[in-house]
C-alpha cells in the first residue's frame, strides 16, 4: 500500500496506472475510519482495480472552528485498516499541499441553489468547501468511480449535480447508510458522543422510522406528525436544525403530490452534530 502525500507524485503515479488501462476507484475520506467506510471500499473493489483513498479533514467545509478542532483523527489506525482491506493507494496531503495559498484566496466550486438550503443554510459555506476539495480530487486522480455514502444525502445530490454540470466522466456509486444494531448511523463524530449520548443517538433513527411510517398511514397531516416528532426528539435531548420531509429529487418542499419524498434530519447531540434520513415512497 502506498502512502502518497505529494500531488506530483500522485499524478505521476495516476499517469502510469492510466498506461495499464486499470480502472481507478477513489474513496474520499476525512479519515477516523469505521466500518461504513469499509464498506465503500468493498463495494469499490467491485468496481475497479486500483482503490484510492483519501484522506483530508478538509477546513473549507466547516464554518465552525470548534467543529474543525474536534473532528477525530486516527491516521496510524486508518491505514491499519486500508491495509488490511487491501487498499493500493492512501492520499494523505497536508493542508499547504492543497490550498497552497490559503482558503480564503482559493478559487472555489459552488453548485447554486442546493448549497444554499437545509444544510448549506445551516452552514454556510460548507457545500462550497465540499464541492472544492471534490472536484480537486477528481482533477488529481482522474477516477473511473467514485464512492459516497448516502447518509450525507444533500452532499450526494450536490456531488451528482456537479459531475453532470461540469461534464465530469465519472460515474458516482453510492452506498447506502451502515448502520449499528441500535439503529444509528456510523459517522466519525459518534466518537465524539459521551457516554450517556451513546444511549440516547439510537432515538434519532427510531423517531425518524417511526415518523415514516406515519406519514405514510397517512391519519395525520404531515405537518402534525413533524411536529410531534420534533418534540419527542427535543424531549430526548436533541436540538434540531432540520426535521423535515422534502422532494427527494430536488430537496424542495414537498407538496401532497409528490410521491418520492426524504425525511432529512440534522440535529446536535450536546456538541456532535448528527445527520440521517430515509426515503419515503407514498403508493396512494
Amino acid at each position: 500500500m502506498l502512502i502518497i502525500k505529494k500531488i506530483k507524485i500522485l499524478h505521476r503515479t495516476i499517469i502510469l496506472l492510466k498506461k495499464t488501462n486499470k480502472k481507478i476507484g477513489l474513496v474520499p475520506t476525512m479519515g477516523n475510519l469505521h466500518n461504513g467506510h469499509v464498506k465503500l471500499i468493498l463495494l469499490a473493489k467491485k468496481y475497479a482495480d486500483i482503490i484510492i483513498v483519501s484522506i483530508f479533514i478538509n477546513p473549507m467545509q466547516f464554518n465552525n472552528l470548534l467543529d474543525l478542532k474536534n473532528y477525530p483523527q486516527s491516521f496510524t489506525e486508518d491505514c491499519i485498516i486500508l491495509k488490511k482491506h487491501n487498499v493500493d493507494i492512501v492520499f494523505f496531503p497536508h493542508i499547504d499541499e492543497i490550498y497552497p495559498n490559503g482558503i480564503t484566496k482559493q478559487t472555489f466550486v459552488e453548485v447554486p441553489k442546493l448549497s444554499k438550503i437545509l444544510e448549506g443554510s445551516a452552514r454556510p459555506g460548507h457545500f462550497n468547501g465540499v464541492t472544492t476539495i471534490v472536484c480537486k480530487l477528481f482533477n488529481i486522480i482522474q477516477p473511473d468511480f467514485a464512492f459516497f455514502g448516502e447518509k450525507d444525502y444533500q452532499q450526494l445530490l450536490i456531488i451528482k449535480i456537479l459531475i453532470k454540470e461540469l461534464n465530469y466522466m465519472i460515474k458516482i456509486i453510492s452506498l447506502p447508510t451502515i448502520r449499528l444494531k441500535n439503529g444509528l448511523a456510523l459517522s466519525s463524530r459518534n466518537n465524539n458522543l459521551n457516554s450517556k449520548e451513546k444511549k440516547i443517538a439510537p432515538y434519532l433513527y427510531k423517531i425518524i422510522k417511526k415518523t415514516c411510517e406515519e406519514i405514510i398511514k397517512g391519519d395525520n397531516t404531515r405537518k402534525n406528525i413533524i411536529h410531534a416528532s420534533k418534540i419527542l426528539l427535543i424531549k430526548k435531548g436533541f436540538s434540531i436544525d432540520i426535521f423535515d420531509v422534502y422532494n427527494s429529487k430536488t430537496l424542495e418542499n414537498s407538496s401532497e403530490n409528490i410521491k418520492k419524498l426524504i425525511l432529512l434530519a440534522c440535529v446536535w447531540l450536546g456538541k456532535t452534530r448528527l445527520i440521517d434520513n430515509k426515503k419515503i415512497l407514498l403508493i396512494n
